[in-house]
């Protein structure tokens, strides 16, 4: 079985792409593949909700998740007419949107794990992917503008928050000409939205999805961050609304299970893994959920057959090598903790607590230099205060060594 300290995954459409060695990124997972229509349903979606088990909270409605106020539309339009007066051309509407968002020209800043609708979006300019792409899907809108969107099917970036393993994928949005507009309506005209220019994602596959299941992928991405902060009944519901609104996701109700886990009833949660895997009977983020119930009642042979499946995954899954790495280095056993840290930065080099791992293993050997170059490479990656200020601190006092 897996050696998780921690051992429930959700899966979130969340992240960024990372560009170091390795190109990884899973959305609480959106790697996942889209299951057709056909499939979903065949679930009975209406068994799976008990909401006698939680206490009824407000939610964001769908509408509003891209609604943007009046004084936003106002400005939007006013700085797209008044750059359309002053060049004394018409630019084409999708090519100055693209301009305007400026994704990948500063314009917009990277915040991970923060899921946003347009309007809060539209005034922080910071977010997710998800966030970028539902802000650009409410402007394109104001402006007329056809857009598309994309699951691009990335392999997974690992994180680790709250007591959960955070599958991250990546989805982007494309615009288009519009038609009244002088560009030609060949696909070679569009324009990609995302925090990566398009060479960077290019030798990966993508799919299209519509804005319903983009809608079920944002109900998802915002339970996952509220199941992170323990706030339950605020989860199910935005979990439920997703699931509602398209339950071909799939990952929408791994989540529900991950719910009910941490509520207590493994009854429901096994019910809704198998819903699950109706959906995708291969998604290995719910068959290791699946697995983790089986193997703590005990169903030998059923866990035997799920965990044959997993095992064959578990070395994709940095966390393993780190939490490997975790156990030797408080066993005082230094250089295989080295061994393992290294695995787990082979995997994803873009974890920051993997290289702080390393940092202190080195200082425990003595290597100053070593430990001192890991930290700052910790230092550089992380974006949470707290950890700055502990690694600035820790950089500090190896100054003195």
């Amino acid at each position: 079985m897996y050696f998780y300290t921690v051992n429930q995954y959700v899966k979130m459409a969340d992240s960024r792409i990372v560009m170091w060695g390795l190109l990884l990124c899973a959305t609480l997972l959106m790697g996942c593949q889209s299951t057709p229509k056909s499939t979903a349903s065949r679930v009975d979606i209406d068994a799976l909700f008990y909401d006698e088990l939680f206490t009824p909270v407000d939610i964001i409605s769908p509408e509003d998740i891209y609604a943007l106020p009046p004084s936003d539309i106002e400005q939007v339009k006013q700085a797209y007419f008044r750059d359309k007066s002053i060049k004394h051309h018409s630019q084409p509407p999708h090519e100055w949107l693209a301009n305007y968002i400026g994704a990948q020209k500063g314009g917009f800043e990277y915040r991970d794990h923060y899921t946003r609708p347009a309007h809060e979006t539209m005034t922080s300019r910071q977010g997710n992917c998800m966030s970028l792409v539902v802000l650009s899907a409410a402007l394109a809108e104001v402006l007329n503008v056809p857009v598309e969107f994309q699951d691009i099917d990335v392999e997974p970036i690992w994180d680790k928050r709250g007591g959960f393993y955070l599958v991250n994928g990546h989805v982007n949005l494309l615009l288009f000409p519009t038609k009244n507009s002088n560009a030609l309506m060949f696909r070679e005209n569009k324009l990609l939205i995302d925090f990566l220019p398009e060479r960077a994602i290019r030798g990966y596959s993508s799919e299209r999805v519509d804005k319903q299941m983009l809608t079920a992928m944002y109900y998802n991405n915002v339970a996952a961050e509220a199941l992170v902060k323990q706030e339950y009944d605020l989860a199910y519901a935005l979990i439920k609304k997703s699931i509602q609104i398209d339950s071909s996701f799939g990952s929408n109700i791994n989540t529900l299970a991950v719910i009910y886990r941490h509520k207590g009833d493994d009854a429901k949660a096994e019910q809704a893994y198998r819903t699950a895997l109706k959906v995708n009977q291969e998604d290995v983020t719910t068959l290791f959920n699946l697995a983790l119930i089986l193997g703590e009642q005990n169903r030998l042979d059923e866990w035997a057959a799920v965990h044959k499946i997993l095992e064959l995954n578990r070395i994709n899954n940095p966390f393993y090598y780190y939490d490997m790495g975790q156990q030797a280095f408080f066993e005082q056993q230094y250089q295989q903790a080295l061994t393992w840290y290294k695995r787990a930065l082979e995997k994803a080099d873009y974890r920051h607590e993997f290289y702080f791992g390393l940092s202190r293993t080195y200082w425990a050997t003595g290597n100053v230099g070593l430990a001192k170059k890991n930290m700052q490479k910790a230092l550089a990656l992380t974006v949470d205060e707290n950890n700055k200020r502990r690694y600035q601190s820790k950089l500090q006092a190896m100054k003195f060594r």
